[in-house]
C-alpha cells in the first residue's frame, strides 16, 4: 500500500515538473521572438537612411 502511495506521489510530482517545463519552454519561445524583433529593429536603426543622392553643384564659373 505504501509503495502505491509513494508511486502516485512521484508521478504527480513529475506531472507538475513536466507542466512547469512546458510552461517555461513556451515563455522562452516567446522571448526568442521578441529578442529577434529587438535585434532587427536595432539593425534597421543603425543602417543609414536610404536617400537618393543629389547631384553636387560644381563650384566656380561655368561657361555654357
Amino acid at each position: 500500500m505504501r509503495a502505491f502511495v509513494k508511486l502516485r506521489q512521484i508521478l504527480s510530482t513529475h506531472k507538475d515538473l513536466i507542466h512547469k517545463l512546458n510552461e517555461l519552454e513556451r515563455k522562452i519561445e516567446n522571448h526568442d521572438e521578441q529578442i529577434k524583433a529587438i535585434f532587427e529593429a536595432i539593425r534597421l536603426l543603425t543602417e543609414p537612411p536610404a536617400t537618393p543622392e543629389k547631384p553636387k553643384r560644381q563650384i566656380g564659373f561655368h561657361v555654357d
